[in-house]
């Protein structure tokens, strides 16, 4: 019989070494609580709307990555992304517009490359929301808040921090990921009369309550409509976390109506969405982390880097780790 592995969560990491597991000849089963795959790659469709409003695009620097980057552009499901990227008031980034910096996106929406890899599994489960896990003696078992049951040789959990701590309930868990600090991030979805920006499609902000806007009609295989992508920086976030989503949707639009490059603008649509754990504040860089006795793997971009590159590469690790901990022996 195959070893079988959960993994719950169905983002980069997750799906990643879901993937990987499969090929190997793993009996997988991955259980997203959300209704589809994406994680913070996800997009949100308004009529004919798409946002990208949580990951805004990537970059590829590991040989690993960048060849399955390229794998993608050729089959059609990531493509270059060229803006005009400006930064407002004195800080980070230097050299935001430089073409030396290649930035990819998915197309259609962000979300699309997660969906393409959960198509991939033989069983991927969404709307499964896990209640509280069980060490048993050959594993884990899984039971859901619709009274369904998983069980397990290896688990591993692509969640934030808190969540999986949460979940675990675990002295040795709770002391390794105790220096992991997820920060919020309020994002805006708005659908303007106007571009915010006539000169630019996107700005890095480093003053006031915002950090980046985006034009989602300059992203390849978007509709051209002026759809905007507004990202609160993550103190802001911190102190607004609680308020009403509505009250951060006013207080954000205002800000960029203030801001030194934008032009006057009527709001169509616009709705707020609050990312509790966004990103962390110092990464573990440690690929991935896992706990032989307990039969425990743990991954995802806050234990790499924080970026979608690093999500993927966590992915990779965490399948590394689970097959070496439990290598399928073919005869």
């Amino acid at each position: 019989m195959p070893r079988r592995v959960a993994i719950v969560g169905a983002g980069m990491a997750g799906l990643t070494a879901a993937r990987i597991l499969g090929e190997q000849g793993y009996d997988v089963v991955l259980v997203e609580k959300a209704r589809g795959a994406g994680g913070r790659m996800a997009t949100r469709r308004q009529g004919d709307y798409r946002f990208d409003h949580g990951a805004q695009y990537f970059t590829a620097r590991d040989p690993r990555f960048l060849q399955q980057v390229q794998s993608w552009q050729e089959s059609g499901l990531v493509a270059s992304w060229q803006p005009r990227i400006t930064v407002v008031g004195e800080g980070r980034p230097s050299g935001a517009g430089s073409q030396a910096t290649e930035r990819f996106v998915a197309v259609p929406g962000m979300s699309a490359i997660c969906s393409d890899l959960a198509a991939e599994l033989s069983e991927c489960r969404f709307s499964w929301t896990v209640q509280s896990l069980a060490r048993t003696a050959s594993g884990w078992t899984l039971h859901s808040t619709e009274g369904e049951t998983l069980q397990a040789d290896v688990l591993l959990l692509s969640l934030p921090p808190e969540q999986a701590r949460a979940l675990l309930l675990d002295p040795e868990v709770d002391t390794t990921l105790a220096s992991v600090e997820m920060r919020p991030c309020w994002a805006v979805m708005a659908v303007l009369d106007r571009p915010l920006l006539p000169d630019w499609d996107a700005a890095f902000i480093n003053e006031g309550p915002l950090s980046w806007v985006a034009n989602q009609a300059g992203k390849p295989g978007r509709p051209s409509v002026p759809a905007w992508v507004l990202h609160a920086n993550p103190d802001w976030s911190s102190r607004f976390l609680e308020h009403e989503p509505n009250e951060v949707r006013d207080l954000l639009l205002d800000a960029a109506r203030k801001l030194p490059i934008a032009q006057a603008f009527k709001v169509d649509f616009a709705v707020a969405h609050r990312w509790r754990y966004a990103l962390a504040r110092q990464p573990l860089e440690r690929g991935a982390l896992f706990f032989e006795s307990k039969q425990l793997a743990l991954a995802g971009d806050w234990c790499h880097g924080s970026r979608v590159e690093g999500a993927y590469l966590s992915g990779i690790a965490a399948a590394g780790q689970i097959s070496s901990y439990m290598p399928i022996m073919y005869w």
